[in-house]
């Protein structure tokens, strides 16, 4: 089977729901107190649920179309989205160079993985 590049798309449409989804996750979970009205009540925890439950069911219809092989190493991007996205959201969360190195290896491997899905199919 030869993946779909509208496929890839819904993957990384899938990375950016998921990444949101455990931003608001978070962010619901730092407000969070330990009753039931506020478990219900918590906007934030509730919409990083259904996001990253969206981001499922897109990722899931994408891997109809296409090779495992290829469109879940571009799910790591995931990763990517959430580490340069949480600083900004928690000032706790820092970005430090080993953090980066990581960021430009996922980079890499996904890359690298979108290039060699390309060669070696017989039609």
């Amino acid at each position: 089977m030869r993946t779909r590049l509208w496929a890839i798309g819904l993957v990384f449409a899938s990375t950016l729901l998921a990444a949101t989804g455990q931003i608001l996750l978070k962010s619901g979970v730092n407000s969070l107190r330990l009753d039931v009205y506020s478990l219900v009540t918590n906007l934030p925890l509730i919409g990083g649920y259904f996001l990253y439950g969206i981001s499922a069911i897109v990722l899931v219809i994408a891997l109809k179309y296409g090779e495992l092989s290829v469109l879940y190493p571009v799910y790591a991007m995931n990763f990517i989205w959430v580490s340069i996205a949480s600083p900004y959201f928690f000032p706790s969360d820092s970005m430090n160079p080993m953090k980066w190195v990581g960021v430009l290896l996922i980079v890499a491997g996904v890359t690298a993985i979108g290039i060699g899905s390309r060669g070696g199919e017989d039609g």
